[in-house]
């Protein structure tokens, strides 16, 4: 617990993202340890975030008792975020009630698990319900984020239907590329998946003035999407990997949990993580010196 507790308050960013891989590695065997994290409100957001990353059913149980936390730290989340890997009507249904709820829901944030664990899904059935709650919806951030994800479950699932997507293979970074394929197929600026977090780093900006294009190099693609590390759970059938998004208004990190089913990978929850924002493309102009 005191090792816990000293990561957490490490002033070094890359501690806690050390710590998650490192539980993910472990696996099951250290759940009593998370489980009696969350008791103390210093590590409780931690150990829901690793309990989320590992699933499985003990996980998902701990999970689920968050729901009534009394505690003001907004931990359900986690457990809405984690559902995304379970294609069942209950599972479906308590994602869209969480939807639903958006207008009365303190933290937008829970709003936003729910909705991105429902993109995961990449299922048409859903973007009739979507639709409903969109327009009932007066939150003009969660409306946006729904517009979003309308278009990335119909992007992707046109995309899974395609003869391209059945040669693409099973593997992990094969994976990751198709939950991204709704931004990976349009042409510039392709912010589909970002955007949520891209609209908090890089507010839309004036399109830089047009220059000459000059006889170089190719350009560089609009969109690029870079899988920084990947570490596996004790039997191999797990994954968490971390996923860099970079578009040309900004750099979005995900963790992204991924299950071996039948031999190939899928992925199984998106996390969002921080965006950093580019530079402007156009310097501002120089003040006037006096004379």
């Amino acid at each position: 617990m005191a090792l816990l507790d000293a990561m957490e308050r490490s002033s070094n960013p890359e501690a806690q993202d050390a710590l998650l891989r490192a539980v993910a590695a472990t696996g099951p065997a250290v759940i009593p340890q998370l489980e009696e994290a969350l008791k103390d409100d210093r590590t409780a957001e931690f150990a829901a975030q690793a309990l989320a990353f590992m699933g499985g059913e003990k996980a998902i149980q701990i999970l689920w008792k968050l729901q009534s936390d009394p505690r003001d730290l907004n931990l359900r989340r986690f457990y809405y975020g984690a559902l995304g890997e379970y294609d069942a009507p209950e599972a479906t249904q308590t994602l869209l009630d969480v939807v639903n709820r958006a207008d009365t829901e303190p933290d937008r944030t829970v709003t936003e698990a729910a909705i991105v664990a429902l993109t995961v899904r990449s299922d048409p059935k859903l973007l009739a319900p979507l639709r409903e709650a969109q327009a009932k919806i007066q939150d003009v951030v969660i409306r946006l984020d729904l517009e979003n994800a309308l278009e990335v479950i119909e992007r992707r699932a046109k995309y899974l239907a395609s003869p391209q997507a059945k040669q693409a293979g099973g593997s992990v970074e094969a994976a990751v590329r198709t939950y991204f394929m709704p931004a990976l197929e349009l042409s510039p600026p392709a912010t589909t998946v970002a955007k949520p977090l891209a609209r908090r780093a890089a507010a839309t900006k004036p399109a830089a003035a047009a220059k000459p294009a000059a006889p170089a190099t190719p350009p560089k693609p609009a969109v690029d999407v870079q899988i920084q590390h990947v570490t596996l759970s004790p039997d191999n059938t797990r994954a968490l990997a971390r996923v860099a998004f970079e578009d040309p208004t900004a750099t979005v990190y995900y963790d992204i949990v991924l299950q071996k089913r039948y031999g190939d990978w899928a992925v199984a929850s998106v996390w969002l993580g921080s965006a950093v924002e580019k530079p402007s493309a156009t310097p501002p102009a120089a003040e006037a010196k006096p004379e």
